[in-house]
């Protein structure tokens, strides 16, 4: 799959100065015209540079976003368990924001069977997918385009959720801990889940297994502030003993903790 491999290319380099098309041909089995049109997708969206001979990382700061398309492909059997899921929560008549994030975006196909469900989002991802459903109403945050999310932030963002009553907030992170609570590494896109966590509805977060035990750049909410939490699997014992003592329902496949 092209996105795995350019995936592995930017992990490639992380590792190794630069690397030539020679090898890069050899290490996928692939040709040289499949390899450069990776090399030009990458340089498009400013992961590597085309130096003689090869291709290195582009200088970007080490506390920038890995790129969308990397974090969409990572666990996305686990993201459409999550997604199922979370969905299974959603009422008809609802007015439910759902976040921008590489797992939230999977709710869309399991909505398809409610009514009057209306759609807030600010994830360019979670409109193109939302709006080839007539029956979905999608309400577009507007704002200004983050790049890394796929999605709009700035302060429309925020005068646009103030407008709306939301039943139901769910949210994404790219990161979690007992000490730190749900993170993400957009100061931006933290503004945005630190005003939906003042809304009064319930805030479900949904994360995969590998987000357990992660603190990324900012913190939006302590964990015990959150009604629900879905993911793939049962966490740690530490995260079912917290979320028993703060009553925040842990959802997963296999069942219902709680």
């Amino acid at each position: 799959m092209k996105i795995d491999r350019r995936r592995k290319i930017h992990e490639t380099l992380k590792e190794v100065h630069n690397i030539s098309i020679n090898d890069l041909c050899e290490m996928f089995g692939v040709s040289k015209n499949t390899i450069r049109r990776d090399i030009a997708d990458l340089e498009e969206k400013g992961i590597i540079e085309k130096v003689y001979g090869g291709i290195v990382l582009a200088e970007t700061p080490e506390d920038a976003p890995e790129p969308f398309a990397f974090r969409e492909a990572r666990n996305l059997a686990a993201k459409k368990i999550i997604g199922r899921l979370a969905a299974a929560l959603v009422s008809d008549g609802d007015v439910i924001y759902i976040d921008s994030g590489t797992t939230t975006m999977h709710m869309v196909p399991y909505l398809l069977e409610k009514q009057g469900l209306t759609i807030v989002t600010a994830s360019v991802h979670v409109i193109n997918m939302a709006v080839t459903y007539s029956h979905l109403n999608v309400i577009s945050t507007g704002g200004t385009f983050y790049a890394p999310s796929k999605a709009f932030v700035g302060p429309q963002v925020i005068e646009c959720l103030h407008r709306y009553n939301v039943t139901k907030a769910f949210l994404a992170s790219t990161g979690i801990s007992l000490e730190h609570g749900a993170t993400n590494t957009s100061p931006l896109e933290c503004e945005i889940k630190q005003c939906l966590m003042e809304k009064p509805c319930p805030h479900i977060l949904l994360v995969d297994d590998s987000k357990f035990n992660m603190a990324t750049l900012m913190s939006y909410t302590p964990l015990r502030d959150l009604d629900c939490l879905a993911t793939n699997e049962m966490p740690p014992e530490d995260y079912i003993r917290y979320f028993e003592k703060n009553n925040v329902r842990l959802i997963v496949p296999t069942g219902e903790k709680m």
